[in-house]
């Protein structure tokens, strides 16, 4: 039953990546997501394909990692005799509570968000998801990979998150799906199911560019993304992305010279947009 937990835990990944490139993708690559979701979805085995086919019909965010031996998604405990049915997987187990498909969280995954410092108050727009201090006003890298290695250092420097590694492996492996460029100069590389936190996001800056699979990227926007917010994200990325559409926007990003010009630059550019 392992292979079909993994089966579903990619299968849910890429139609996630489907609603993004929906959200702020011009449809280019919707024909590629679709035919690897169908692909996959033709390895589940009968049972298991109609219960992702009726959870589906409820929610996108069909399979959720037990974090703390708690459903990721809904906060629920999970029973002690269910909690071992689940990290054994021998059977599928859902959550007594929302019904999602339940899987163990190993030691690969990005299940590494700490508690995170008080950010400044009053928490509102930007604010809620990130701080001055996990923002870089020049990047000083030529490759994404370092670009997202730069920015998950800054996280688990600063006490956001507990293991940077897997946080840049992780975002590597999204890369692979399909670019997170979307334009405009922008990039928005992220990973899902990290747990243990709130959504947070760090920012950094190249003024040189960075060539991100083929498109020059000066603004990187790095997400660490529970689970149970993704629907939130595409709202959070998709009012990004209104902000910075506007030129005049870009640049007062791409002016700023240190970091607290860069953090108010951000929270005054996202004002109208990140609420």
């Amino acid at each position: 039953m392992k292979s079909q937990i993994n089966i579903l835990r990619q299968l849910q990944e890429l139609v996630l990546t489907r609603d993004e490139h929906h959200q702020t993708g011009d449809g280019s690559r919707l024909d590629a997501l679709n035919d690897a979701i169908f692909a996959l979805q033709d390895k589940l085995e009968p049972q298991v394909a109609a219960l992702y086919d009726r959870l589906y019909k409820k929610s996108h965010i069909v399979i959720a990692a037990m974090s703390n031996g708690c459903c990721s998604v809904c906060g629920m405990q999970v029973p002690i005799a269910q909690s071992q049915q689940v990290k054994l997987a021998q059977h599928l187990v859902t959550c007594s509570s929302c019904g999602r498909i339940l899987f163990a969280a190993g030691a690969e995954d990005a299940l590494n968000v700490a508690e995170k410092p008080d950010r400044d108050d009053p928490k509102t727009g930007i604010s809620r998801f990130s701080a001055e201090e996990l923002v870089v006003a020049d990047l000083g890298v030529e490759t994404k990979a370092e670009a997202i290695t730069a920015l998950a250092s800054l996280m688990e420097k600063n006490g956001f998150i507990k293991n940077a590694d897997s946080l840049v492996t992780a975002a590597l492996d999204r890369e692979a799906m399909l670019s997170t460029a979307v334009g405009n100069g922008l990039a928005f590389p992220h990973v899902r199911g990290v747990e243990g936190g709130g959504l947070t996001i760090a920012l950094g800056i190249s003024r040189k560019g960075i060539d991100w699979d083929g498109e020059k990227v000066h603004v990187v926007f790095l997400s660490a993304i529970p689970v149970a917010v993704s629907a939130f994200y595409l709202r959070l990325m998709s009012g990004l992305v209104q902000a910075y559409s506007k030129k005049d926007n870009i640049d007062a990003l791409l002016e700023a010279t240190d970091q607290a010009t860069l953090w108010k630059a951000l929270v005054k550019t996202t004002r109208h947009t990140v609420k």
